[in-house]
């Protein structure tokens, strides 16, 4: 017996473990089911141990496991994946806010398959070097993704604050890729940005779109455990100064917590219900607004105006799903990505150190009832998603895409760098007209009325 069947009969890896506990917990009529299947994927291991053509270490072997685990549960849906100890701690500072990378969310691309930008965080080293969300990623260093998991993608452009990564990306509309060398750093996430940074203070924001009218605009890019409180922070600032109306921009949000979307819709709602999700037994929970911190009233006097796009997804979606059935906002812009699936992130009992699998096991349910999630089968036509409101749906082409994902970068830059001046532009970007953000200046002229 070779030394590491040897180790795989005295301690299973921590997902048979929780296989055998399922096996134990199961009713006996399915009992020898289970058994069948770990056993299958023991005998598999075991094969490839004793017969595949090169000799696999430890390390090799206790890849492939996790390997085979997260291909089996990437077929389920793109959303749920094994997190080996090193993959579970970094995730979890993820949804603290802050993390170490370049600053990328990255997705599969429902229609072709590719690795594809949701969004970068802006701020970031992948933002401030030119990433854009619907970018694909065609490479990392010198390996394609086109066969690359996503996880495994994700573990590549990750690294130590200081270090660089060299990706090859497609940006929308291009006909050529483009190699961009992005140096890693410990990303902090600014959850809650403001209409321009203030010129003595580029760290702060002017909040005020049109002080005239002063109707404000506050962009939400992040839900994570500070966004509540940077946005209960934002609202109180704009109040003070006599905001009439509010543009909230979520184009873009790749989302976040769940928690932080409730806690955000209940800023705005009185009352009325945020969300509910549902299991496969349809059972769940709701989450209903609260009038004790409720902000920006009387709502009559105070309209509201909600930006999304194709790439607002998951608490972006709950959050202005909420809005607009309760009739607290006018959505407007594109059609949103329809990413309505709950993950929990389930420890694996006796791990050490500790492991976890993120699990989709539940979707989300807007208050009209209506559901959120596109499903693999489901067509342009079916209910899914945050469609505008009737006639604020706006079509942008993947020029208008492209110039908006620029503008906004270009006005994101904290003045002071290259040498005190913002990036110089392309020769051919003078040749263009200025850009209109055709959805913007629609939530202005509702807002004027």
């Amino acid at each position: 017996m070779s030394r590491w069947n040897l180790a795989w009969l005295l301690g299973l890896p921590a997902v048979i473990l929780l296989g055998l506990t399922l096996c134990y917990s199961a009713p006996i009529r399915e009992r020898d089911q289970n058994y069948k299947l770990v056993r299958m994927m023991v005998d598999v291991l075991s094969e490839v141990d004793q017969n595949y053509v090169k000799d696999l270490d430890d390390k090799a072997m206790k890849k492939l496991v996790e390997d085979m685990i997260n291909g089996g549960l990437e077929k389920l849906d793109p959303y749920s994946e094994y997190f080996n100890e090193e993959e579970f701690k970094q995730f979890s500072t993820q949804t603290e806010g802050n993390f170490g990378g370049i600053g990328v969310q990255v997705g599969v691309d429902r229609v072709t398959g590719g690795l594809v930008v949701i969004s970068p965080i802006v701020g970031t080293p992948a933002y401030e070097a030119g990433m854009m969300a619907g970018d694909y990623i065609l490479k990392v260093g010198d390996e394609a993704t086109d066969m690359m998991p996503l996880n495994e993608v994700v573990k590549k452009i990750q690294g130590e604050a200081g270090t660089a990564v060299s990706l090859t990306i497609l940006h929308p509309g291009a006909k050529e890729p483009e190699t961009l060398s992005i140096k890693r750093a410990v990303i902090e996430i600014q959850s809650v940005m403001g209409w321009k940074r203030l010129a003595d203070d580029p760290k702060a924001w002017d909040y005020f779109i049109d002080p005239k009218e002063k109707i404000a605009y506050i962009r939400l890019v992040a839900f994570n455990e500070h966004s509540t409180r940077d946005m209960t922070e934002a609202l109180k600032e704009i109040e003070a100064q006599g905001a009439r109306g509010l543009i909230l921009d979520l184009r873009d949000n790749p989302g976040g917590l769940l928690r932080s979307a409730v806690e955000i819709s209940d800023l705005f709602l009185k009352e009325g219900r945020i969300v509910s999700t549902k299991n496969r037994f349809g059972k769940g929970r709701t989450w209903d607004a609260k009038e004790s911190n409720t902000l920006f009233l009387p709502a009559a006097d105070h309209p509201m105006a909600v930006l999304v796009s194709r790439g607002s997804a998951s608490a972006a979606e709950i959050l202005a799903a909420a809005l607009q059935d309760n009739n607290r906002a006018t959505v407007m812009g594109e059609r949103s990505y329809g990413k309505g699936s709950v993950q929990q992130v389930i420890s694996i009992k006796d791990s050490d150190p500790p492991t976890a699998i993120k699990l989709t096991t539940d979707s989300y349910w807007r208050p009209s009832g209506k559901n959120i999630h596109r499903h693999r089968d489901m067509k342009d036509e079916d209910e899914w998603g945050v469609s505008p409101n009737t006639d604020y749906d706006i079509k942008l082409t993947d020029e208008d895409r492209f110039n908006y994902y620029r503008d906004r970068r270009d006005r994101d830059i904290v003045m002071g760098k290259n040498n005190g001046n913002p990036p110089a532009p392309k020769k051919e970007d003078g040749e263009k007209k200025p850009f209109v953000d055709r959805v913007l200046e629609k939530a202005l002229t509702y807002l004027r009325k």
